[in-house]
């Protein structure tokens, strides 16, 4: 991801999120030298993106977004195995998250490739009405170890 990318990431961001990240947030995490990447699929169309801060041996998932056209379809986990095989390349043992209660969909992802739910952030997310979400914290060590989905090519 570049700030090139942006008006697209934030295009897909503001339809995948009620509360979503900001063009400050993306635009900040470039500068601070995160790893951010785009996913692109077969027909060059931007299939989901995420954004990495490496700890000396962690990784932090601070954002990873599938394309509303592309949800149900593996995209999310393809991108995640894809940044774990990655980031285990390049020398990080353990992976590292947050992901809201209410993101049933997220959780059984990360619950399938073994992440394991290590904690609960109290009113870490912005929630309707003024009220706050609390964030369960999940933590995978690397290699991930759950099987490839049928189908779906191991990024490498």
């Amino acid at each position: 991801m570049t700030p090139a990318d942006l008006d697209e990431v934030m295009r897909h961001e503001v339809e995948i999120y009620d509360f979503p990240w900001t063009r400050g947030n993306f635009s900040d995490s470039l500068a601070a030298g995160y790893d951010a990447w785009c996913f692109i699929d077969e027909a060059r169309r931007l299939a989901g993106y995420s954004v990495l801060m490496w700890s000396p041996d962690e990784v932090h998932l601070l954002n990873l977004s599938v394309v509303r056209a592309r949800q149900g379809r593996g995209q999310g986990e393809w991108s995640l195995r894809w940044i774990a095989d990655d980031v285990g390349r390049r020398g990080a043992t353990a992976l590292l998250l947050e992901v809201r209660p209410s993101n049933a969909r997220a959780l059984r992802l990360y619950d399938r490739v073994g992440l394991e739910r290590i904690g609960v952030r109290r009113g870490y997310y912005p929630f309707f009405d003024g009220r706050r979400e609390d964030a369960i914290v999940m933590r995978g060590t690397l290699p991930l170890h759950a099987p490839w989905l049928p189908g779906v090519p191991h990024g490498g």
